[in-house]
């Protein structure tokens, strides 16, 4: 029998012991849908001065926007892109750069209608940080979402304080619960996604494996699982290029992964289990260019452990 065939995971119509994006849109939405990157203008109070300047260590400045591109504009450029690789059944807009809540309720209002109302649209995507969850922010997404569902992806990156401070992150790990209990008690048709991002400054195996359990405990809808890797331009890139940092190994990072998926909960959409980079940008390092690779060996180690998603949910605190 295939591997397919034998595979234990419920969430699963292939050899992925995942709960895999692409498995979601399929049962949720009909086929394949593709997600569409936009940069709606937003700043971000850690690089404006609200809560810091700079940004976290490893973020690029710059806005795409600053082009003068507007939504519509930045979304039919890259459906041609699209279209011409594979035929989706839907698109979801995705407000990716900067903080996407990070402004008045009348430009939010303005802006998420805007991009909700992007031709076949089926979910809109919302990328923002828990400290930017005010009451106006948290009531237009519930707004937008009585229109068409949202998805509100959240970056924690890791649940060490220490670690918040070593990047430049500018709030801490209670700080961001706070913002996620408090979307998460609003309603509406609002799902939430946390982002988490390996191989960070002076984090060990155990700081990014307890970030996992501290996700899992928050029962989110969505994990997005990041590689950090060095961009030019960074304060992450000077510190590498001074040796005081060094990316995680392939392999290292695999293991970790797995770790990490079998104490999530067994039902969160897994939206990646690697981060990338453009090639003029990217330092460091240069295996994470080669993300089929790695995603099948993160697979092919899993089948080998005979584990899954969420096999060890319940008793990740043990685990722990």
């Amino acid at each position: 029998m295939t591997q397919k065939e034998t595979n234990p995971y419920p969430f699963s119509d292939s050899n992925k012991r995942y709960h895999t994006f692409d498995y979601y849109t399929r049962h949720a939405f009909g086929g394949k849908c593709a997600r569409v990157p936009l940069d709606a203008g937003f700043s971000c109070p850690n690089k404006d001065g609200s809560c810091g300047r700079g940004g976290c260590i490893f973020c690029l400045s710059g806005s795409s926007a600053a082009h003068g591109a507007t939504l519509e504009e930045q979304y039919k450029a890259a459906l041609e892109v699209i279209n011409r690789k594979w035929s989706p059944v839907g698109y979801i807009p995705y407000l990716q750069a900067n903080t996407n809540t990070y402004a008045g309720p009348e430009k939010l209002r303005r802006v998420y209608a805007e991009a909700a109302s992007l031709p076949d649209s089926v979910m809109l995507g919302i990328a923002t940080r828990a400290d930017c969850l005010g009451d106006g922010a948290v009531s237009e997404i519930v707004k937008i979402s009585e229109k068409l569902p949202v998805t509100v992806e959240l970056g924690l990156q890791s649940s060490n304080d220490e670690t918040a401070e070593r990047i430049n992150r500018g709030h801490t790990f209670d700080a961001f619960v706070r913002g996620y209990e408090k979307l998460r008690a609003a309603g509406g048709n609002v799902k939430i996604g946390v982002h988490m991002i390996n191989g960070l400054p002076g984090e060990t195996h155990s700081d990014m494996l307890k970030t996992a359990g501290d996700v899992a405990a928050l029962r989110p809808d969505m994990v997005k699982i990041h590689l950090l890797t060095v961009l030019r331009g960074t304060r992450l890139a000077e510190l590498y290029e001074s040796g005081g940092y060094a990316p995680m190994e392939r392999d290292d990072y695999v293991a970790t992964v797995c770790d990490q998926l079998e104490v999530l909960p067994p039902e969160a959409v897994i939206g990646r289990v690697t981060g990338d980079a453009e090639a003029d940008v990217l330092l460091a390092p240069a295996w994470s260019r080669r993300k089929t690779e790695v995603a099948n060996m993160i697979d092919r180690e899993l089948y080998r452990r005979g584990t899954y998603q969420g096999i060890y949910f319940e008793k990740s605190e043990e685990k722990l």
